[in-house]
């Protein structure tokens, strides 16, 4: 996040290039971030956060109030684990991740709220039962 440059910002999404696997990855955003990145950053600079991680790390504590140890990239894990519970779809949150693995994404998946209920109403026994009782069997 703290390379990302100007030229990659866009009104309904963000365009991370040159990361760790290697490809390009484009994640939305909200207008309002959008909005909120354009009236906090120096768009005359080449980079969002300038040349440095403290730079996005005080960026970022204008927004909240990072304790003392904690990584920018804390915040990584705090949007996956939230999307999670929120009930989004571990697919996805592995395009957003930029995992090429689902191995990685699924550290995640224990905090989804159904992920074992959905077992119980989308399994093929319960969908086969369903056609049953409308074809009156």
């Amino acid at each position: 996040m703290e390379k990302i440059q100007w030229e990659h910002v866009r009104e309904d999404r963000l365009i991370f290039t040159n990361t760790k696997s290697k490809k390009t990855r484009t994640v939305p955003i909200r207008p309002e971030l959008y909005v909120l990145l354009c009236g906090c950053g120096n768009r005359s600079a080449k980079r969002l956060f300038g040349s440095r991680a403290e730079t996005a790390r005080k960026w970022l504590n204008r927004l909240w109030d990072l304790p003392d140890g904690i990584s920018t990239h804390i915040l990584r894990h705090t949007f996956a684990s939230h999307f999670v519970m929120a009930g989004g779809n571990i697919l996805t949150l592995q395009r957003i991740l930029g995992h090429s693995k689902i191995d990685m994404t699924m550290r995640y998946a224990h905090l989804a709220p159904s992920h074992l209920q959905e077992v119980l109403s989308l399994n093929p026994g319960v969908l086969l039962e369903k056609k049953w009782r409308v074809c009156g069997k």
